[in-house]
């Protein structure tokens, strides 16, 4: 909305009072759709897993499931391919609508990679799903550019937070993930409103979401402070790693000329890698393995095959997301660590699940929410250091190749490349 037209408004008592009416109706619009969405993919991905992890034999057809995709996308969803990155970039250089066939394209392809046994995540189709159903209302209401990012900022809110069932964090992440260093605060209220109406409506359909537990935090004292520093250069240094193996594998599969042979040759490379492993708990999302880790110590090697397998699968061009893998990670090297560094484990698990994904997508301050909507206010402090020293620790460049640097990580990586 243009300055003129908002102070058109506020003279207007009347004007105000439509305005406010039209918004909240997005926000239900928005949140109740999405909502709902999510629910529908979060319940049928449950069951593609449950049948994956009864018949493991579909893993041998999982370069099948790539060239389906594949194909489905070269076809059908040429315009749509870039997902997320996409979403970021109609958030800063608009252009057009986002198609709505991103959401059932993006579905299926996830459901897909997770069916035949691919390592992904669930956030990317949520918030792909929550955003080209959001961009709808910028045609039926004729919005201008200015609405238009608040309404994809809202989708995205909507999208996490229902997901994840964190509606703080997933507004706070879809204001927080646009520009690295910056806030757009004018979506502030739309997009908390919309994230609440999408957690609420996921729940309605009885769609629960994993829990998870620190029972013990100790006292704040330097020492625990110097250790918690010193794993958080580690979360960091894991993120720096996963978002530079998405853009290695994504770069080095595009040396195939024809896309749908890419996650076809990817998943034959998996289903022979995944056969010699021999166990599949490093493929799929890897929720009870990030469940256990704040219990159990994890080996070391864990989050390397995860990171290894997820950005393979994705740079390959199988659907789904970097988030839940993301949280694998961390979660695994935090409660490996555990053998080394006098600090309670579920801490350490909690600390790492969070830092991790704050290195990789540059978003310390919503990553630090979740971690306090997750784990409680008692570990706040704890989860606030690990995730902004992992944030500095990680490089310059996250796992969405299409955010824009514009504040003060990207001035400090700027003066060391100067020298």
């Amino acid at each position: 909305m243009t300055n003129q037209n908002l102070k058109r408004h506020i003279a207007n008592p009347k004007s105000v009072i439509v305005l406010i009416v039209k918004w909240l109706l997005l926000c239900i619009a928005i949140g109740f759709a999405t909502g709902c969405a999510s629910a529908f993919f979060l319940t049928t991905l449950n069951w593609v897993t449950n049948w994956r992890e009864a018949h493991n034999w579909i893993i041998a057809l999982l370069p099948i499931g790539g060239l389906i995709i594949g194909l489905t996308y070269h076809y059908w969803g040429n315009s749509i391919v870039k997902g997320n990155n996409l979403l970021l970039e109609e958030l800063h250089t608009p252009k057009q609508i986002i198609p709505f066939k991103m959401a059932p394209l993006v579905l299926f392809g996830t459901l897909v990679t997770h069916l035949f046994g691919g390592s992904a995540g669930r956030e990317g189709t949520a918030v792909q799903m929550g955003g080209a159903i959001a961009d709808q209302f910028t045609h039926w209401f004729k919005l201008d550019n200015l609405d238009r990012q608040i309404i994809i900022i809202m989708g995205i809110s909507a999208g996490f937070a229902s997901v994840f069932g964190t509606p703080i964090a997933g507004a706070i992440f879809a204001l927080e993930v646009m520009v690295i260093g910056k806030l757009k605060y004018n979506g502030l209220l739309p997009a908390f409103i919309t994230a609440y109406i999408a957690n609420y409506s996921c729940t309605i359909w009885k769609v629960s979401h994993t829990r998870y537990s620190i029972p013990n935090v100790p006292a704040i004292t330097p020492i625990n402070v110097a250790y918690t520093i010193g794993v958080a250069v580690l979360f960091g240094l894991a993120a720096l790693l996963f978002s530079r193996l998405v853009h290695f594998f994504s770069d080095f599969f595009k040396k195939i000329a024809y896309p749908p042979l890419r996650p076809f040759t990817g998943g034959l490379c998996l289903a022979i890698a995944i056969y010699f492993m021999g166990t599949t708990k490093y493929i799929g999302l890897g929720v009870p393995t990030i469940v256990e880790s704040f219990t159990v110590a994890q080996p070391p090697y864990a989050f390397l095959l995860k990171i290894l397998l997820t950005t393979f699968t994705l740079g390959a061009g199988f659907k789904g997301g970097e988030v839940t893998p993301l949280f694998f990670v961390g979660a695994t090297l935090g409660s490996a660590l555990f053998m080394v560094v006098p600090l309670p484990i579920a801490l350490l698990a909690g600390m790492g699940f969070v830092a991790v994904f704050s290195g990789a997508t540059n978003t310390p301050i919503a990553c630090t929410l979740m971690g306090i909507e997750l784990f409680g206010l008692n570990c706040g402090l704890y989860i606030a250091i690990a995730c902004i020293v992992a944030y500095f620790v990680s490089g310059n460049k996250g796992i969405y190749s299409s955010q824009v640097i514009g504040g003060a990580k990207g001035y400090v990586y700027g003066r060391f490349a100067r020298k």
